[in-house]
């Protein structure tokens, strides 16, 4: 009897440790498909976590909108019924209105002056005011400077856009940057393929690499390099989820974020120059010089609208913009 007992309990410990030794399941949202930006960094975050916990964590990527669209991930996240997400700065827009300021038109001239910025205090102030919505947010990753296609015809200047009707992400913000360029714009889930194909839509803005991805050179004639927005990708955690890790845990998670982000920054702008090529090459008419001058000169007054009326927002802003004269 005392043998069987003996033998019950190292069972039960055996169990029990194999239990503590289980990998915990960290569940990440995104909404693209393989190859893409945000998959990028989703999958050197999986690599890196999964390798310095030792097996103590898993990352189980959802991709290609498998779990909703970006609002609707951000919401899971809030709730945590998936614990993180790499996603585009403007569906934030209806969660804290603190991250309209980094989709502010125009506001970095570089690739290199955006990574000095957000990377710095200012970049910390959004991800720290985060918190506020249930986001624990990680850092930047990115998806690039912003360009407008079409199906219609070539624009070089700003009056070449008037009344194009052009799909824009769930944003007040950049709803009201086409409606002050003269555009129709037209807040829409991803993905779009199938409504430019049949003229739902006729254009998007987007950077070079969806343009390549999701193969828009068979669906759309004309690319104006307007370089109108950087769009960054914010990579966040549920907060209710970050409050239960130790420490430890919070800090390797967030390392290795940031590591996964500084990855696919340098990957992403790596391969610009020879996406364009390709676009060239699969027949896109592309207007590489652009007048941007009527184009900023339209946006300018976009700083004054009710959209950044919030003191802290209104702050902000006007410090992100005298760091980046």
């Amino acid at each position: 009897m005392k043998k069987l007992f003996f033998l019950l309990c190292v069972m039960l410990s055996f169990f029990i440790v194999q239990a503590a030794m289980a990998a915990q399941t960290i569940k990440l949202g995104v909404v693209t498909k393989p190859g893409s930006a945000q998959n990028i960094v989703a999958e050197k975050f999986k690599e890196l976590v999964e390798q310095r916990s030792g097996g103590g964590y898993e990352v189980k990527i959802f991709h290609s909108k498998s779990i909703g669209n970006e609002t609707e991930i951000l919401q899971q996240i809030q709730m945590n019924t998936i614990q993180m997400g790499v996603i585009t700065g403007g569906p934030f827009d209806t969660f804290n209105p603190i991250v309209r300021v980094i989709n502010y038109p125009f506001l970095f001239k570089d690739s290199a002056q955006a990574d000095t910025i957000l990377d710095g205090p200012l970049g910390q102030e959004i991800l720290d005011d985060l918190a506020t919505v249930g986001f624990k947010g990680l850092c930047f990753s990115e998806n690039g400077f912003r360009n407008l296609t079409n199906n219609k015809h070539a624009v070089k200047t700003d009056a070449e856009v008037k009344g194009l009707k052009i799909r824009v992400m769930a944003s007040p913000l950049h709803k009201a940057i086409w409606q002050a360029l003269g555009a129709n714009p037209t807040p829409m889930p991803w993905p779009i393929y199938t409504e430019l194909e049949q003229g739902v839509i006729d254009g998007q803005e987007n950077p070079l690499w969806v343009m390549e991805v999701y193969k828009f050179y068979e669906i759309q004639k004309y690319m104006t390099l307007t370089r109108h927005v950087y769009s960054p990708h914010i990579d966040v955690a549920s907060m209710i989820w970050w409050k239960t890790l130790s420490p430890a845990d919070q800090e390797m998670i967030r390392k290795a974020m940031v590591e996964a982000a500084v990855f696919q920054r340098k990957d992403n702008r790596d391969k610009d120059g020879a996406r364009l090529a390709l676009l060239k090459e699969k027949g896109m008419v592309v207007e590489e010089n652009p007048d941007l001058f009527s184009f900023r000169t339209k946006v300018a007054g976009l700083k004054d609208m009710d959209l950044f009326k919030e003191p802290k927002v209104h702050a902000l802003l006007q410090k992100m913009m005298e760091a980046s004269k």
